[in-house]
């Protein structure tokens, strides 16, 4: 499970690209039940989601022509430029260069092999988002690829993940921790996208999963506020209750309620 602990290569921030930051705003703030909060200024129409004072994620408006309506999932690095030249030398692409972010920390932004953005955080000031695995928060990443091997071959160059296959009906699913942990430190998976899927152009991305008391409640909240029920509320065993939604936008998220510790 993902935890503030931060562990290199385990994800420690979450930000949401939007072409209407306000809209975005009201939807998540209705949906979540979470606040929002301005870095101000000088940081450009950024800003923060969060719960009870503390960020769960964040918002950022369009910076290039190119940019699309997504949420990036970032994952912890202890050195921003050394992470670049892996992703080069495993044939990814650098969106953008790692910079500092005031004192807060460095990022960078890549697509790996098989076309899925995503980003690092090389903390400062800032360690990363403040909860994870709470209702109301990040709990876990999913990787969904037209080629999984060639994904899984990449981010084990990049960032040295441990690699547990487990068995989905016909389908086979990797499950992601960081080096050096054990099983309760699991934070993702990556898993082939089906031949429907890449047919009807679906394109290799990350999936921020959030942890809810009532995926039910939070699907039918989002739908009736514009988005769209890409999976409705399903049981799946051994892993909760989960839903997958895009919102306004086009951006893609799910929701779960995982089972109670030990059952």
């Amino acid at each position: 499970m993902l935890s503030t602990a931060y562990r290199p290569g385990s994800p420690d921030w979450l930000d949401l690209t939007s072409p209407d930051t306000a809209a975005s705003v009201a939807f998540y703030t209705a949906v979540f039940d979470w606040t929002y909060a301005s870095a101000g200024p000088e940081a450009g129409g950024y800003g923060f989601f969060q719960q009870d004072g503390r960020t769960v994620a964040a918002l950022g408006p369009f910076t290039d022509s190119h940019a699309r309506p997504a949420w990036t999932v970032y994952f912890r690095t202890l050195d921003a430029d050394r992470t670049t030249e892996l992703v080069r030398e495993a044939g990814g692409l650098v969106r953008f260069p790692p910079f500092n972010v005031f004192t807060s920390g460095r990022m960078a932004g890549y697509t790996d092999p098989t076309g899925a953005d995503f980003a690092v955080w090389q903390p400062h000031d800032v360690r990363g988002l403040d909860t994870v695995t709470e209702p109301g928060s990040l709990c876990w990443t999913e990787c969904h690829s037209v080629d999984a091997e060639a994904a899984k071959s990449f981010y084990r160059t990049v960032f040295a993940w441990q690699e547990q296959d487990v068995p989905i009906g016909e389908a086979r699913y990797t499950v992601l921790t960081p080096a050096g942990g054990g099983t309760e430190d699991a934070h993702g998976g990556i898993m082939q996208l089906s031949p429907e899927h890449t047919a009807t152009g679906t394109a290799s991305h990350w999936l921020p999963y959030f942890e809810v008391p009532d995926v039910d409640a939070r699907l039918a909240t989002a739908e009736r506020l514009g988005a769209t029920v890409r999976i409705p509320a399903t049981d799946v065993h051994g892993v909760g209750r989960l839903g997958r939604l895009v919102d306004p936008h086009g951006a893609v998220f799910a929701v779960i309620t995982s089972p109670p510790p030990g059952t």
